[in-house]
C-alpha cells in the first residue's frame, strides 16, 4: 500500500491512503495525527502520539507491503501495543 503526500494546513506532512479514507499528518510540534474521513467528508483526528514514540515514517513503512484494509481504523494495528490504547 502507498500513501500520497499532499498539503494540508496545520501539518508539515500530510499523507492520504489510496482510498482517501485515512490520513497521517505530522504537526510542527512533532505530533503524529491519524485521521479518518467523517460523515461530512472532513477529516477527524482519531489518534495522536509523539513522533519520538513512533514516527510517521515508521507508520507509513509498516503498511508498505500490505493491502489497505476495508476499515481504515485497522491501520492502527501497525502501532506499537503501548500506543494502541
Amino acid at each position: 500500500m502507498y500513501f500520497v503526500t499532499t498539503k494540508r494546513e496545520g501539518y508539515v506532512l500530510f499523507c492520504v491512503s489510496p482510498s482517501e479514507r485515512a490520513a497521517v499528518g505530522l504537526t510542527d510540534k512533532q505530533v503524529v495525527h491519524f485521521l479518518v474521513r467523517d460523515a461530512t467528508g472532513g477529516w477527524s483526528v482519531r489518534r495522536e502520539w509523539p513522533a519520538s514514540d513512533f514516527s510517521h515514517t515508521d507508520f507509513l513503512a509498516a503498511w508498505h507491503r500490505a493491502e489497505e484494509p476495508a476499515d481504515p481504523l485497522r491501520l492502527l494495528d501497525a502501532l506499537p501495543a503501548a500506543l494502541r490504547q
